[in-house]
C-alpha cells in the first residue's frame, strides 16, 4: 500500500488485513510506525491495528520501523510480535531509505534488538538492496555475508534478502543463500522479491532449493518500494509462492477458500496498475 497516492480508507485497511488474518500466514506485515510524511499511505497504522482481530488464528503481526522511536512505540502494543527494519546493502539506498549511512543504521538495529529483547519481541532485519543496486554502489556477496555476520552478532535471527529493485536471477539467489544458510544455520533466512511475473517461479524455486525458510509475498503481485526507483517492479503475488510450495512438497497449511477470499477483496483495495 505504502507507494499508492490516493489513500485508502482505515476501515478497508482493517477490513483486509483481518481477512488476511484468517488465511493462516505465519506472518502479516500490516503497517508502519515511520513518519506519515515519509509514508502518508500508512499514517493510520495505530487505527488499523486497534480494529484487527488478533486473537484469532496463528499469524504474527509485523510493523516495520526506520528508528528507535518507531520502535518504542512500536513495543507499546502487545499484539506486535515482529519489529521490521531496513538495513541496505546500497549506501545510498540507505540514506534515501532512513536518512543514515549503514554503519549508523547498524548501531539502530542494536538499539531495536535491545528493546525488543525487553518486551519478548523479535526484530526482521530486511537487506534491501540484497541482489545488487542500480546506483553502481559496491556490491558482492562478500559484502552481504559481512552485514549478515554483524547481524549474527547482534543475534537477529531473521534475515530476509530483499531485491527491491528486481535485479535477482536464480543463479544469483543459490550462490548467495546457499553459503549464508550453511555458515549461519541458526538464522531463519527469507527472501524479499519484486520480480516480473514471468520470473517469478524459478527465482521462489531457486530460493527454496537454496535453504531460504520465509518468503515474503503480496496478493496479486501488488506493491513496490517508492523509495528505490520511479520504474517499480511488483512483489512477487502470494498466490504463485504458495503454489510453487506446494508443487515442491511444502505445505503451507493454507485456508484456501480463505485466502481466495483475500485475493478477491485486494481487487476492490488496490487500484489496477
Amino acid at each position: 500500500m505504502q507507494g499508492l497516492e490516493t489513500f485508502i480508507p482505515t476501515e478497508t485497511k482493517a477490513a483486509y488485513i483481518n481477512q488476511l488474518l484468517q488465511v493462516g500466514f505465519d506472518t502479516i506485515d500490516f503497517g508502519s510506525f515511520v513518519s506519515p510524511k515519509a509514508i502518508p499511505q500508512l499514517a493510520d497504522t495505530r487505527e488499523v491495528l486497534s480494529r484487527l482481530n488478533t486473537k484469532t488464528g496463528k499469524s504474527k503481526l509485523l510493523a516495520i520501523v526506520a528508528n528507535t522511536r518507531g520502535a518504542a512505540e512500536a513495543c507499546t502494543f502487545e499484539a506486535i510480535h515482529y519489529l521490521g527494519f531496513p538495513l541496505s546493502v546500497s549506501e545510498t539506498f540507505q540514506q534515501r531509505n532512513t536518512n543514515k549511512s549503514i554503519a549508523e543504521a547498524m548501531v539502530v538495529v542494536a538499539e531495536i534488538q535491545a528493546m525488543c529483547q525487553r518486551h519478548q519481541k523479535e526484530v526482521v532485519v530486511y537487506l534491501s538492496m540484497g541482489f545488487g543496486n542500480p546506483y553502481g554502489d559496491p556490491y558482492s556477496s562478500e559484502v552481504v555475508a559481512h552485514l549478515a555476520a554483524q547481524l549474527h552478532t547482534l543475534g537477529i535471527k531473521i534475515i530476509s534478502l530483499a531485491d527491491t529493485v528486481g535485479l535477482s536471477t536464480p543463479d544469483l539467489i543459490g550462490n548467495l543463500f546457499a553459503p549464508l544458510a550453511r555458515e549461519f544455520p541458526d538464522i531463519e533466512w527469507g527472501v524479499h522479491l519484486h520480480s516480473a511475473a514471468a520470473t517469478a517461479r524459478e527465482k521462489i524455486v531457486a530460493a527454496l532449493t537454496a535453504g531460504c525458510q520465509r518468503f515474503d509475498g503480496a496478493l496479486l503481485g501488488y506493491g513496490g518500494c517508492p523509495m528505490a526507483e520511479d520504474e517499480l517492479v511488483g512483489n512477487v503475488a502470494t498466490e504463485v509462492i504458495v503454489e510453487v510450495l506446494s508443487e515442491r512438497g511444502c505445505q503451507p497449511g493454507l485456508d484456501m477458500a480463505a485466502l481466495a477470499e483475500a485475493a478477491r477483496l485486494a481487487q476492490n483495495v488496490f487500484p489496477v496498475h
